[in-house]
């Protein structure tokens, strides 16, 4: 069978890229092919086993119906500045345009009315002097929290509508290759099978970020080394980030460093949150963080990256990220390393007594106590120091020895593919790359966005 679209990955750029089709016309045959299963099949044994991972293949936290986001925060970042690099391909106002459209579809499937931090208040205005004074730029960002039940809620009704709307989607489906002839998508190949298609959108997330690597170097489809973001999860106590949590629920903080100049910022805050573990191929262990509408938990977590920006002759950014993350699976048989930040400062290694005296109590049950400074390089372990310390003057306590630092965190959309102003390859026609694992976004609302331009541009064939 000839489809009218194949769309790889059912992430939120590849669900939207399907709504705004079957929208707006009814009679355009579409196919999703996801490698992970239906959202109602992503069950995590974890959750249920006394926390610990069974290795599933395909994991169901990092794949399957709406990608990780299903089981991440669900925070919709509603600014342009936030989320990705899709203002450098279609302007400033066309984002926040379709930022707009975009919320309006979360909002009319479930998504909570509230808005974390629209306006600044006097209170958020003292903690943006705080942060200034200490040599961090707060990003002003409101904030849309749907949760991680909530969101998987909200994922399941779009699911039931692209379906009633006609859309196939095939789950436990990977894709091995695409089929290109004379610098035109013909299809893909999946189970041995070439399934041919007019157009076909490579819309995976993160987790599909290396395959896509690959397969454009299989294709010679022009990609440019992105920046790698690679730091920790940190968890304090509530009360610490109090202040921080109930004005702006995620604050945006950039500091750029003393020793190096590097830019640290933080990233995916989970107020009364969990932290949690991910597993990527050969049972690569990566931390992260969630947080329940409904359930919560006495810490607050969230993400402390590094960006680097690397140049020639290197072109392996996702590789790299994965080589530092082993590392840390190494000391800890493929579990999430735990350290205080106490213990580091003194370059001792965190012990099971240790962790166990603290007044913080971990959220990640199984993370194994030890000693980043083995795992991450000195420049990195020393940029989170500087940011921690500086931090500590707008919340004060966070550079407590109590502190808890998780990792790695590493963000694995560091490959950017090449497009033209249509998300085309730039040598292969009908070839349409977005989202997470092609560079060019790395958030909810930007990829949901990217998805929505792609159809635009595909609709524009039949008008």
């Amino acid at each position: 069978m000839k489809y009218d679209v194949i769309i790889v990955g059912a992430g939120p750029a590849g669900i939207f890229c399907a709504y705004e089709l079957i929208k707006n016309k009814s009679d355009i045959n579409i196919l999703i092919l996801e490698k992970g299963r239906d959202i109602i099949k992503r069950k995590c044994p974890k959750h249920t086993n006394g926390g610990t991972c069974v290795h599933c293949k395909p994991c169901s936290i990092t794949t399957g119906w709406a990608g990780a986001g299903a089981f991440s925060d669900g925070k919709l970042s509603l600014s342009h500045e936030v989320g990705g690099h899709l203002p450098e391909h279609i302007g400033v106002e066309e984002t926040i345009d379709l930022i707009r459209y975009t919320d309006q579809i979360y909002l009319n499937h479930g998504a909570a009315t509230d808005i974390h931090g629209e306006k600044l208040s006097s209170e958020m205005r003292e903690i943006k002097r705080k942060a200034i004074n200490s040599n961090l730029k707060l990003v002003h960002c409101p904030v849309r929290h749907l949760g991680t039940e909530k969101a998987q809620e909200l994922y399941s009704q779009l699911f039931d509508y692209v379906i009633q709307k006609g859309v196939e989607v095939r789950f436990n489906t990977m894709v091995d290759k695409f089929h290109i002839e004379k610098g035109n998508i013909i299809g893909v190949y999946a189970k041995n099978e070439l399934i041919e298609s007019k157009n076909v959108v490579a819309a995976v997330g993160r987790e599909g970020s290396d395959w896509l690597q690959h397969k454009c170097q299989e294709d010679k489809i022009p990609t440019e080394v992105g920046t790698i973001d690679i730091g920790v999860r940190v968890e304090c106590t509530n009360e610490v980030m109090q202040e921080v949590n109930d004005n702006f629920y995620e604050a945006k903080l950039i500091h750029y460093t003393k020793t190096f100049d590097d830019k640290v910022r933080t990233f995916c805050s989970n107020p009364g949150g969990f932290v949690s573990s991910e597993y990527y191929d050969d049972n690569l262990a990566v931390v992260n963080g969630h947080s329940y509408k409904d359930r919560k938990s006495d810490n607050t977590n969230f993400a402390l990256l590094v960006s680097q920006k690397f140049t020639e002759p290197f072109n392996s950014p996702i590789q790299y990220g994965k080589h530092i993350a082993r590392l840390a699976n190494m000391l800890t048989m493929n579990k999430v390393l735990v350290q205080r930040f106490g213990d580091l400062w003194r370059g001792r290694r965190t012990t099971k007594n240790r962790l166990y005296r603290n007044n913080i109590i971990p959220s990640l049950k199984d993370a194994v106590p030890g000693d980043l400074s083995l795992v991450l390089p000195h420049r990195i372990l020393l940029d989170i120091i500087e940011m921690i310390q500086s931090l500590d003057k707008v919340t004060p306590g966070i550079a407590s020895d109590e502190t808890l630092l998780y990792g790695v965190e590493v963000k694995f959309y560091s490959n950017v593919v090449k497009v033209k102003e249509d998300f085309t390859a730039l040598n292969v026609d009908n070839l349409y790359l977005g989202g997470d694992g092609a560079g060019i976004t790395r958030g909810l609302m930007q990829a949901s966005c990217n998805g929505v331009v792609i159809a635009r541009e595909i609709l524009k064939k039949y008008n």
